[in-house]
């Protein structure tokens, strides 16, 4: 046996207020999300330089490594700032990499 009325006038009314209902949560969804989005945490690029490119020994000579977000604490003591043109041609041109932690590539809108 059906849970549901057997006569369409019913049936109707049942509709109505499902759709009533679920405007309603969806509304509601729309005020969490937002409420939410508003919490996050929004990371703010750093006061000193915004990238910064680091480098290592390689025989006693500085070797380009990797391009870091500024305040990236990865990229070491052998670091030199970039300009966010910079840092793209390094990234794009200069066949540099993007530090896996600090992801300089999503913050400059370079696509991997």
């Amino acid at each position: 046996m059906s849970e549901l009325p057997p006569d369409l006038p019913r049936l109707r009314t049942l509709e109505c207020w499902l759709v009533l209902s679920l405007d309603r949560v969806r509304a509601r969804i729309a005020e969490v999300e937002t409420r939410e989005a508003a919490m996050r945490p929004v990371r703010v690029l750093p006061q000193g330089p915004g990238w910064v490119i680091s480098y290592l020994r390689e025989g006693g000579r500085p070797v380009a490594d990797s391009v870091h977000i500024g305040d990236c604490r990865l990229a070491g003591p052998q670091k030199r700032p970039l300009s966010s043109d910079e840092a793209r041609r390094a990234l794009t041109e200069g066949g540099i990499r993007a530090c896996e932690i600090c992801r300089p590539d999503s913050d400059l809108g370079i696509l991997d």
